[in-house]
């Protein structure tokens, strides 16, 4: 697939709000042919728009816009691979880290005598 990075330079930078970026959700699911529904992307989305809620300074705000005009650049471009995007929805369906040393010797699932 050939990129056009003036086709979608446009779209970028007038978009910085959360309901612009629902919007494009179901053209990133369709070029990256993933697995899951529009849904589960725009909830991905928002999860990251919240976890800056409470970011009030300025220099802050204008660096996390930029980054995510580069990240929605180079997804939209198809720059990333697909494990790139798999990468975010990862994070919540990894098991957790095992805390002690049996746990860490044995494995998470060891079931002790049954």
């Amino acid at each position: 697939m050939t990129t056009t990075p003036a086709a979608y330079a446009a779209k970028v930078v007038s978009s910085s709000s959360f309901s612009e970026a629902r919007s494009r959700a179901p053209k990133i699911v369709q070029s990256y042919l993933l697995d899951f529904p529009v849904a589960t992307a725009r909830a991905k989305i928002r999860e990251e728009f919240e976890k800056n809620r409470y970011v009030s300074d300025l220099r802050v705000i204008d660096v996390l816009i930029f980054k995510g005009r580069a990240e929605y650049q180079e997804t939209l471009n198809n720059w990333k691979m697909d494990t790139h995007i798999m990468r975010y929805f990862s994070k919540d369906e990894s098991p957790p880290k095992p805390e002690g040393f049996l746990e860490k010797f044995y494995g998470i699932g060891f079931n002790f005598g049954t």
